[in-house]
């Protein structure tokens, strides 16, 4: 069989050149001895897994404290599962997480196209010198081929695939293939397996360690019918010419991991080394399980970005998960730049890493209470004008009154951080009540109307904003006595019977006239933060609503 003839009618392609030309156009990277070249390969779906950020992470740190380079492909052989946009989303999530790129899609660099629908000539010369090698073949079975072909492994438990007696095509004549060209059947190419699965040997995972690999022997396809390559075949090429030293990727690629040490074996090429990470799990009711998409909005990094999560806060907790000696770090140096800290990809946990958002809520508390005024206040109004409501935004036209706010609900600016928020969506939320725009209180005393409203207006007769927190206090008390309210606390306490209540029960009458919650900070402070005419506006609309 003329096996030239064959590669050409097979692949068509005339923009394809000598092998020679793409070892030259892409040449070694000149880096320092021990620099890694690692890369984020996502498909373009538009939805990012926190999965992604873990091995974006891990594949930033490694490149980049080794001096070497870090780099974003866009894996877009899928057609079907492209979205518009998706890059874009990419590029925006991580960059929000401090994820920084050397070169890749929609960035500059020398070994692109970073884009794998974009090469396409150069699988196509390679395929074409499998062919011209007899080393890949067409296949022209029909889904139906091959659903009767898995249904009879099934049947008979036997190893499910293209192999061996399977491969009806592998066998097929120089004028049974070009019968079905003339007659133009659709074809794939498939690689023709030189493998054995009674052949095992050790291969070193930079994660796992050394772990046993059976030989492939599955003619996989490597060009789909619209000559479109697979992502076994596109990744071997790509991370060859892109000069990549190092895979980290997900541990549901080791079943592949056969596969593709053929193929760089059959192509000619350097293995680059292979690290498979553990999937994110999170534990369910008494079992542990994937982070899933589908049922955990936590799996999808625009999660963290709506709710309004400080991206370093984000960023440390990921830190935890990669490497185990990374806490014992933080506590020593807790001041020091993340990017100090000396990540190992040997210290990456060898099981799943669990999920616990309860110790990243920990974590972030602990972040935001760090924050100075400005830095609060600029991170809290980028995620408003981003995500938030148009009352939302509105709250920071006025940055000078949005800084007091923050001074008594945070303690910003303060020696007393307080560390009740965990995101910037919980915390804008929370001081709604300083603004009218959102101002919807949902009145619920815990005394009668009458007695509510005698309270509110005797308070709102005697009310005067230039008190100090002491007179303040003390017309608050005098409020109580007028209306039979215990206002010495140790009297309360030997007879409460005596009293329908005490001063702090007229106090979270005002209050809750006033903020529409019974538990604030300082009431005078959030008086004398809202004004003398909203405090009275309030106080009289709480009458009203009486």
């Amino acid at each position: 069989m003329d096996l030239n003839k064959l590669a050409d009618r097979l692949i068509p392609d005339e923009n394809v050149k000598e092998l020679d030309y793409y070892e030259t156009k892409y040449p070694l990277r000149d880096l320092e001895k021990g620099a890694q070249v690692t890369r984020l390969a996502p498909s373009p779906t538009g939805f990012m897994h926190i999965g992604n950020l873990y091995v974006a992470l891990a594949n930033e740190r490694i490149a980049h404290q080794s001096g070497g380079v870090f780099f974003l492909r866009i894996e877009d052989t899928d057609e079907k599962r492209k979205v518009e946009g998706a890059v874009e989303v990419i590029h925006q999530s991580l960059k929000y997480f401090g994820v920084r790129f050397d070169e890749g899609a929609d960035l500059c660099g020398d070994y692109g196209p970073y884009y794998q629908r974009q090469r396409a000539e150069i699988y196509h010369a390679y395929a074409k010198d499998l062919i011209k090698r007899g080393l890949a073949y067409p296949c022209f079975c029909t889904e139906e081929d091959l659903e009767n072909t898995r249904n009879y492994q099934t049947e008979n438990k036997l190893l499910p695939g293209y192999y061996g007696e399977f491969a009806k095509c592998r066998h097929l004549t120089e004028e049974e293939i070009y019968a079905n060209l003339d007659a133009g059947k659709p074809y794939v190419i498939r690689l023709k397996s030189q493998g054995d699965v009674d052949v095992k040997h050790t291969f070193h995972d930079e994660v796992k360690g050394d772990i046993t690999v059976t030989e492939n022997n599955q003619d996989v396809v490597i060009l789909k019918s619209d000559g479109i390559p697979t992502y076994h075949f596109a990744h071997a090429i790509d991370d060859h010419f892109m000069r990549t030293t190092l895979v980290i990727r997900g541990e549901e690629w080791l079943s592949s991991l056969p596969i593709h040490i053929e193929l760089f074996k059959v192509l000619g090429f350097r293995l680059p080394k292979y690290g498979h990470n553990c999937s994110i799990q999170k534990i369910d009711g008494e079992t542990r399980r994937k982070l899933s998409k589908r049922k955990d909005p936590e799996a999808s990094l625009n999660y963290y970005r709506e709710q309004g999560y400080h991206p370093t806060a984000v960023r440390t907790y990921m830190l935890t998960l990669l490497n185990s000696n990374f806490e014992e770090w933080l506590l020593k140096f807790p001041d020091k730049d993340l990017d100090e800290f000396k990540y190992s990809i040997g210290k990456m946990g060898k099981s799943g890493a669990l999920f616990d958002i309860v110790k990243l809520n920990d974590i972030s508390k602990t972040y935001m209470a760090k924050l100075s005024e400005t830095e609060t206040y600029e991170f809290f109004k980028a995620w408003a004008d981003e995500f938030g409501t148009d009352e939302q935004k509105g709250y920071f036209a006025d940055k000078e009154y949005m800084l007091k706010v923050l001074a008594l609900c945070m303690g910003v600016g303060g020696k007393k951080r307080r560390k009740d928020f965990v995101c910037a969506k919980q915390a804008v939320e929370m001081i709604s009540y300083f603004f009218d725009e959102s101002f919807t209180p949902n009145y619920e005393y815990r005394f009668d109307k009458q007695t509510v409203s005698k309270v509110l207006q005797g308070f709102k007769n005697i009310y005067d904003y230039a008190d100090d927190c002491s007179a303040w206090f003390e017309k608050v008390k005098t409020v109580a006595a007028d209306n039979g309210f215990a206002t010495d606390m140790k009297a309360y306490k030997a007879d409460p019977t005596a009293y329908p209540g005490n001063v702090s029960d007229v106090a979270e009458m005002l209050r809750i006239a006033t903020t529409g919650l019974s538990n604030t900070p300082d009431l005078w402070t959030i008086m004398q933060i809202l004004g003398k005419e909203k405090t009275l506006s309030r106080l009289e609309k709480a009458i009203n609503a009486l």
